[in-house]
């Protein structure tokens, strides 16, 4: 049983949605008393985090929707809202490793692996934009500087989308976004009235439509609309 901590954008198919099945199976031993895996250290670190959990359901629920799957199964746990598990069972960096030795001649992600600190950033950069414009400055900056290395960036921007981006971040971010697709729209007159959502799908339709490479490897093209529609949507 595993429960990833780096984006599902990383997960390929069968890493995906064997996540979200596994997901599953740890709310039916909270919800239910199963005892399957109940005293696993995965399942023991979910403990009290019942908001996360539904919150790493989103984001699964979001990956997979931009892979072309549906998912109607909802997690209706929300206790501790805001916070997630302090403890790793494998710290993020070291997960990145787990996944390269595990897709070795097998279906890669959505999102490569990253090769080195800059690559996990250009990865990245949308998702912190999003959250806090001051990091993302300072990140590109000490990555210029070569002050970062790969596994101390990786668990700095796992850690920080852990928090839900602003609304205006959100904005920001998905108008920087569209910027890549936007000579494949035709109204651009219109664009300025669609809400954040609108223009977050709309940018995710014309990206796969494009195939735009840099779009198809950002982690903000799923997570920013796991935070925005959390209202809109109801339970994930």
């Amino acid at each position: 049983m595993r429960i990833w901590d780096i984006h599902p954008g990383y997960l390929n198919r069968q890493s995906l949605l064997g996540e979200h099945r596994e997901l599953h199976g740890m709310v039916s031993i909270f919800m239910h008393g199963k005892t399957g895996y109940s005293h696993h250290p995965e399942t023991l670190r979910w403990v009290g985090y019942g908001w996360a959990l539904q919150m790493r359901h989103r984001l699964l629920r979001c990956e997979m929707e931009l892979r072309g799957y549906q998912d109607r199964s909802p997690v209706a746990l929300d206790d501790n809202p805001g916070s997630w598990p302090a403890k790793y069972v494998d710290p993020p960096g070291l997960q990145l490793q787990i996944l390269r030795r595990k897709y070795i001649d097998k279906e890669a992600g959505r999102i490569p692996l990253p090769q080195n600190a800059q690559q996990l950033w250009s990865q990245h950069k949308y998702s912190v934009l999003a959250r806090n414009p001051q990091i993302y400055h300072r990140i590109g900056l000490e990555l210029a500087e070569e002050k970062i290395e790969m596994v101390e960036l990786t668990l700095q921007v796992v850690e920080l989308l852990k928090s839900g981006p602003s609304k205006g971040g959100t904005r920001n971010a998905a108008q920087h976004m569209w910027g890549y697709v936007r000579e494949a729209w035709t109204d651009e007159g219109e664009v300025e009235n669609w809400s954040t959502k609108r223009l977050l799908l709309q940018t995710q339709k014309l990206a796969v439509k494009t195939c735009q490479p840099y779009l198809l490897a950002s982690t903000a093209l799923s997570e920013l609309l796991a935070w925005e529609t959390e209202e809109d949507r109801g339970k994930f």
